[in-house]
C-alpha cells in the first residue's frame, strides 16, 4: 500500500514543489487549495503522470468548519496519514499604523491556528506519522516593519512545533524556516525592494521551492528529533 502525504495550499509555490516531490518518492497526495484551481488541475495532472493519485480537496484554512468537515471526510477515506505538511500561508504587508485587527486574525488562523486544527483533528489517523510546518526565518530574526502578523504567526508555529514534539508520543513535528524563497509573488515583487532585502538578511541567493520540497522529504525519511526546526538560509 503507497503511503499519503497531505498537503494544504499545493497549487503552487512551494506546495506544488513539495506535493511533485513526494509523488516522485511514490506518495499518494491529498492537497487542498482554496483559489488556484488552474493551477492545482495543472498539478493534478503531473502528479498522476508520474503514476500516483492525487486528491483534490477546496479548503478555505480560515474556515474551522470547513475544517471540520475536511478532517472528517480524510478520516472516512483514508486509514492512515503518513506525512502532513502544513504549507498554506498569506501575508499582508503594510505598516503597524494601517494593519487592520481583520487582517491580523485572518493571518494567524491561517498560518497557525489552521495548522493546530488539523494536527489534533486529524490525530487518529497521523498515528506514527510526520508533520512538517513550513514557516520562516522571519518567525526568527529576519521579520520587518511590515511583515509584523506574518513574523507573529511564523514565530507561534515554531512554538506549536515544539510544543507538539512534548505531547504527541507518537507523532513526529518539525519545522522548516527558509529564508527567500523565489515563488510566485517574489517574481512580482520591486527588485531593488527584494535586493535590498536579501542584504539586509545576509542572504546570498534565493532558495528554489524544490529545494524546500526536497528537505522536506529528507525530513520525513530521517530520525531526526521530533521538535527540531530546520533553518534554510538560502
Amino acid at each position: 500500500m503507497r503511503k499519503v502525504a497531505l498537503i494544504t495550499g499545493c497549487a503552487k509555490g512551494i506546495g506544488k514543489e513539495i506535493a511533485l516531490e513526494y509523488a516522485r518518492d511514490g506518495y499518494n497526495i491529498i492537497g487542498t487549495y482554496n483559489t488556484s484551481k488552474k493551477e492545482i488541475d495543472k498539478l493534478k495532472s503531473k502528479v498522476e503522470a508520474i503514476g500516483v493519485n492525487f486528491d483534490i480537496y477546496k479548503l478555505d484554512l480560515r474556515n474551522e468548519k470547513e475544517i471540520d468537515l475536511f478532517t472528517q471526510l480524510i478520516k472516512s477515506k483514508y486509514d492512515k496519514i503518513n506525512v502532513l505538511v502544513n504549507n498554506a500561508a498569506i501575508c499582508f504587508d503594510c505598516s503597524f499604523f494601517e494593519k487592520t485587527k481583520k487582517e491580523f486574525m485572518e493571518v494567524l488562523d491561517v498560518n497557525v491556528v489552521a495548522p493546530f486544527l488539523l494536527i489534533q483533528r486529524l490525530y487518529g489517523v497521523l498515528s506514527n506519522g510526520v508533520v512538517i510546518n513550513i514557516s520562516s526565518t522571519d518567525g526568527i530574526n529576519t521579520y520587518t516593519k511590515l511583515n509584523i502578523d506574518y513574523s507573529s504567526s511564523k514565530a507561534a508555529l515554531i512554538n506549536l512545533t515544539k510544543s507538539l514534539a512534548l505531547t504527541l508520543e507518537n507523532i513526529k513535528v518539525y519545522a522548516i524556516c527558509p529564508n527567500w524563497v523565489n515563488t510566485e509573488s517574489i517574481k512580482q515583487m520591486n527588485e531593488d525592494y527584494l535586493k535590498e532585502e536579501m542584504v539586509r538578511v545576509n542572504q546570498e541567493k534565493l532558495i528554489e521551492p524544490r529545494e524546500v520540497a526536497c528537505k522536506a522529504l529528507e525530513i520525513t525519511e530521517s530520525n531526526l528529533k521530533s521538535g527540531s526546526v530546520i533553518v534554510m538560509e538560502g
